[in-house]
Order: structure tokens, then sequence, then C-alpha cells
């Protein structure tokens, strides 16, 4: 045979057999496939059947197919130990050192599926894996390479505020390492937080709830693969601002915050304890929080409030060994007038409106609410004229002459920047006057009207009676007493002649 015969009949023969697979033929696929995960994470090798593939076995396998994953460690040479292995009709052998963390989609794999599950994923769970696919007389074999990026923190989550923390992140890739950076929220500028190092590890002083959320860390080797993962990172600190200030009125309640950023339960936190103390006239006061892991908010409430009780409390949350702390200052409102006491009518007047502990942003204005009687319970508040009473800025409100318009409830807020932050009223009585009311002004009308009806109704009964009576007497009296008297003589005569006529008769 020629030697250009026998490279066609060669060429032919492999064409012939380069669609087909010989039983008992290992198909070794490119190392090509890699997966990287976050240690902790879930993660799928992927293997599937090739469409050609799936035609040739009538788009579904035949029931005595079975699969077997094994891993090889850092390369194809390392001596493999098996990971799971599946034989139809359900026999299932799993490595005691990944169980129960490895599982195959039983329903996907008559369709060419078989992928392997991991979840979570270990740091010792890195290397190279291989999967051998028996059905009918052939074997289809998958080689995917897992990659594992290591994120972690000392000390360990959960991670409290205003405490250090470093940030490690590696990889099992074999290069030698050139550069680490650090992205916070996903952005690289200066005001994200991004760093970049020689190391992988990063540290933060003081963390604070700005923080917490989403780092992602880049990791640049020598032969210029990069190898990124994203860690979600939790504080367990205070909900709301730094250094809260509460603004209450002298006289009323107080409600000082205290709630963390994280349920205790949800990190796994079993002890949590909290207390409150206060550093007021040279002694210290305190106060028990029972424990309650069901809820993040440990509030002091304190029922009546002074000048006294104003300034620094601390809430302190004790967490297993760990204790954070936060500072809450009470600001005091009070009112102070010039004049103790009812004040006479035209009276020269200062209300001065003072804050303890003011932050320096705080102003003032002044509103007349209005006189409300407070033991009428038909008494509506009713608010002043605008013009004579418009809202005044200033700590200190001036009333050159006390009038009965003055009179009742004047209210002096306190504002700033987010609106306002408390108020606090104060009552102006005036010596020798009563509040007055529209309604009991018109009640005492009513009452007036009704007293004068009844009065003129009665003169008029009176005027009535003396008319009729007048009416009735005869302008001669004693003619009257003669026609009485006579009366009883002409009755007599009358039976006498009467008598007279039977006789006769």
């Amino acid at each position: 045979m020629r030697p250009m015969s026998l490279v066609l009949f060669l060429s032919f023969a492999l064409l012939a057999f380069s669609g087909h697979t010989l039983p008992g033929l290992a198909e070794w696929e490119s190392r090509d496939q890699k997966v990287w995960v976050r240690e902790g994470s879930s993660a799928v090798l992927p293997c599937h059947l090739s469409l050609r593939k799936m035609r040739k076995s009538l788009k579904q396998l035949p029931d005595v197919t079975s699969v077997q994953w094994k891993r090889h460690g850092g390369s194809v040479h390392q001596e493999p130990h098996g990971v799971l292995e599946v034989e139809f009709p359900g026999l299932q052998k799993t490595a005691q050192l990944m169980k129960p963390r490895v599982s195959l989609q039983a329903s996907a794999l008559r369709n060419g599926n078989f992928s392997l599950r991991i979840d979570p994923v270990w740091t010792e769970d890195a290397g190279l894996y291989e999967a051998r696919v028996k059905y009918n007389t052939e074997v289809h074999i998958c080689h995917v390479e897992l990659g594992v990026i290591t994120v972690t923190l000392n000390p360990p989550s959960p991670v409290m505020e205003n405490e250090l923390v470093l940030m490690n992140c590696n990889s099992s890739h074999q290069a030698s390492l050139v550069e680490t950076c650090w992205f916070h929220n996903g952005h690289l500028d200066s005001t994200s937080r991004t760093f970049c190092f020689l190391s992988g590890t990063v540290s933060i002083l003081r963390p604070s709830m700005s923080d917490a959320g989403s780092w992602r860390c880049q990791l640049r080797y020598s032969d210029n693969k990069i190898i990124s993962a994203t860690y979600n990172l939790q504080i367990l600190g205070f909900d709301g601002p730094t250094n809260p200030v509460v603004y209450a009125a002298a006289g009323s309640a107080a409600h000082l915050p205290c709630n963390l950023s994280h349920l205790p339960s949800s990190l796994q936190i079993n002890a949590v304890t909290a207390h409150w103390s206060h550093l007021g006239g040279g002694h210290l006061q305190d106060w028990g929080v029972s424990q309650n892991l069901s809820s993040r908010s440990f509030p002091l409430h304190l029922p009546l409030v002074g000048p006294g009780d104003a300034g620094h409390y601390r809430c302190a949350v004790s967490v297993g060994h760990k204790t954070i702390s936060r500072n809450v200052t009470l600001a005091v409102i009070t009112v102070t007038p010039s004049i103790q006491g009812p004040v006479s009518e035209g009276s020269h007047l200062l209300l001065i409106c003072s804050l303890t502990h003011s932050q320096g942003h705080e102003r003032f204005q002044w509103k007349h609410l209005g006189s409300v009687p407070s033991d009428s319970k038909l008494a509506v508040a009713t608010p002043c004229n605008l013009e004579d009473h418009k809202a005044q800025m200033g700590p200190t409100l001036e009333i050159p002459k006390v009038s009965q318009k003055d009179i009742g409830t004047w209210e002096c807020s306190v504002y700033g920047p987010e609106g306002q932050l408390g108020a606090v009223e104060y009552g102006l009585q005036m010596t020798g006057a009563q509040v007055s009311n529209p309604l009991a002004v018109f009640s005492g009308q009513v009452t007036f009207g009704l007293i004068l009806t009844l009065f003129l109704l009665l003169a008029a009964c009176v005027v009535a009676l003396a008319l009729l009576k007048r009416a009735k007497t005869p302008a001669f009296p004693a003619l009257e007493g003669m026609f009485a008297v006579a009366g009883p003589w002409m009755s007599m005569k009358e039976n006498q002649k009467e008598k007279i006529q039977q006789t006769e008769c």
C-alpha cells in the first residue's frame, strides 16, 4: 500500500471513530472548568452530558446509569479518594468526611446532569474532582477544580463596635500573592474605605456601624490570576446617632433609647444583660434591665424629670464576656417667669425658656396656645388671634403689659436642623381675673335671658289679675247692699200672694 493511501485510510478511520465512544473508553475533559467559592458558602461542580450524547441515548439515560465522584487533592497525580457514589436504583455511598455536605440532584440524573453540590464548603475541600459516569456500554468523565477563598475574622464573629478587628483573605491558589485590595460597598475611592496591601490582612481599629455591610477582597497573584470574594461584615452595636440627645419638658416623662443593631438570637448569642447608670448629684444611680433575647431594645423610662435629672446616662450591654456601651444625654426644658405666681393686670412679665446641656444648634420659639379652664369638661382650646399673638423666636418672651388676652397656655418649642426636638408649656394666670371662655360666656348670657323672661312673664300675670279684679268691682257699693236686703222681702210678698189665690179657689 502506498504511503498516500495509508494516510487516507488512517484519516477515514479517525473520522469514523470520532463520533463514537468505545466501551470502557474514558473521555478526559480539559481542566479549564474551575469553580471558586468562599469558605462557608455552597458550591456546584458541573458535569453534564453533551447534546450529542443525549441524542444518542434517546434523550434519557437508562436506569443502569451509575455516578462516582472522587477527589484527587491538589493534582490529578495524587491518589484519589471517594466522595460520593450513586448506583441505580438508589444505592448511595458517601465519604464519611463529607457526609452530609455532598449531594446529587436525583431528578436530574436521567437528564444528563451529574453536578455535585457541596454545602457548606470547607477549606480542605479544595482540589481536583473527577466524576465517572457509566451508562449503557460507555463511560463519561468530568474534571472540575474547586478553589476555596477563605475570609477570617480575628476576633471571630460577632464583631463588637469599637473593638479592633482583623480581616484576612486568602485562597488555595498555588501562585505567589502579589497584592490584596479590600473594597467596602463595592467602590474604589477614599470615601468607601478601600485598602490595598501586600498581605491579605486589613485592620479596623475602632469599627462602627458605618463599617458594616459588604466587603470584597481581591487577590492578585504572580501569574496575573485575580480572584475575589465577598463577605458580609456584621457589627453588633447600637442603632441611631453615636451620642443621642433626648429633650424632655420639666415635669414630664422621658424615654432614653438603647437599641442594638441586631437581635442577639440572630447572631447565636445566648447571654445578654444590660444596665443603666447616671452620675447626678454626686452619687451614681443604677437601673437594671432584664435579659430579653427576643428584643434588641433596652430603654430606660423616667416617669418624672426635672433639671436635676439632666445629664449623661450610660447604657452598658454585656454580650458573653464582652461589653459595649453608649452614652445618652438628657436635656431638660424649663420656663422661668420673672414674676412668680399669678400676675397683676398691667404688669411687665418675662418668660425665659432654658435648656440644659445645649448642643449649640437649638433655637427657641414661643407660641400662645389659648386659654383652657382645667375644671370644665366642655372647654375647648382656642388658638389666639394671630394678629394679637404671632410666634416669637428666641428663648425670652416679653409681655410689656399683661392683659386678659395674655391669659392661658404658652408653649416654648425647641427646634434643631431635623425639626422640633421638644416643648414645654407654661400656664399664665392673672390675679382677680377669671379665664373667660366663649362657651362659658354664651352659657351666662342664656341664663340671664331665661331669668329676665320669667320675670317679665310673672309681672304680666300680676298686672292681668289686678285688671280683672278691678273690672268686677261696682261703681256704687252702697246700692249693691240695698238690693241685697230687698231680695228676701220681695220673696215673702210673692209667697203671701200665692196663698190668697189658693184660698179663693
